[in-house]
């Protein structure tokens, strides 16, 4: 069995599967997408023009792409500045929990194994103007009905709120792991000295879970940056455009308008903004660690 394990081809056999998956379902449409930006293409015939950088100009020249981006935008900083606090509020009150811990992280979790269009429907029937439970709850305060999908001012917060609500228990499940991790020991010394609980939060607990806060926050950047189920189910887009993200916009236009070479331009640029995000974010993060160990 040592002399098998020894033998490179061993290696080999485990790894060339995977990476001939890799190949065919990332690298290939990745570079397909590419060269499929760069033709006006559309998806059906067999005669394939190439225009160059056409689509890319088009793009960059359409106010409402721009509209999608800063989408796209408000869904990271909805994502990091206010749904990865409430993770972790919510995550170090459950892990304080002494009785039906359980319970709490299945409920947290739930959402997160629902369908979007089941949620985008549930929250739909929240919405409505009309029997909505969130303009009920308004009412009793004696504020008039709010047009949450079909008003350009409380759209899109409508659906940042949703989005959250669906991927905030899949988050805190990973926060409490980290948690639970941390060794019982230094809480119970820092208590004995006499640290509050809010102190041992601030001052134990949260600086030795970061890493996995680090990585919920890319997580969340990388689900903001492909976002559009929750959209095209609860406004597909609307109302005039004032919901699109980058993805709808892309599949406006590459399905229901057959640009698919268009529509391979801005997957194209989804790309690219993701990959100058994360790496930015990387390295601010790789600063900020280096100014710590100082």
């Amino acid at each position: 069995m040592n002399k098998a394990l020894r033998n490179p081809l061993i290696y080999l056999i485990f790894v060339i599967p995977a990476f001939v998956l890799f190949l065919a379902f990332f690298i290939y449409p990745v570079f397909t997408a590419i060269n499929n930006s760069f033709t006006s293409w559309n998806g059906i015939s067999k005669n394939i023009n190439y225009i160059g950088f056409d689509n890319y100009v088009t793009a960059f020249n359409d106010v409402a792409f721009w509209k999608s981006v800063r989408n796209n935008v408000y869904f990271i900083l909805f994502s990091c500045l206010i749904q990865v606090p409430l993770i972790v509020i919510f995550s170090l009150l459950i892990a304080n929990v002494k009785k039906l811990k359980g319970l709490y992280k299945t409920a947290v979790f739930m959402p997160s194994i629902m369908s979007t269009a089941v949620i985008g429907i549930l929250w739909g029937f929240i919405y409505n103007p009309d029997f909505g439970l969130a303009n009920e709850i308004l009412g009793v305060f004696g504020v008039s009905p709010v047009y949450w999908l079909s008003d350009k001012n409380w759209a899109m917060i409508s659906i940042l709120i949703t989005n959250a609500w669906q991927w905030t228990g899949f988050y805190i499940v990973m926060v409490l792991a980290a948690i639970i991790a941390i060794p019982k020991e230094l809480e119970e010394a820092a208590a004995i000295d006499g640290a509050t609980g809010f102190q041992r939060a601030t001052r134990i607990t949260i600086p030795l879970i970061m890493p996995i806060i680090s990585v919920v926050i890319m997580l969340s950047i990388a689900g903001a940056m492909k976002a559009a189920d929750i959209v095209l189910v609860m406004t597909k887009g609307g109302p005039a455009g004032s919901t699109d993200v980058m993805a709808t916009y892309m599949i406006r236009y590459a399905i229901t308008s057959f640009k698919h070479g268009f529509g391979n331009s801005i997957a194209v640029l989804i790309f690219v903004f993701t990959i100058i995000i994360t790496v930015l974010y990387q390295v601010l993060i790789s600063k900020r660690t280096e100014r710590i160990e100082y």
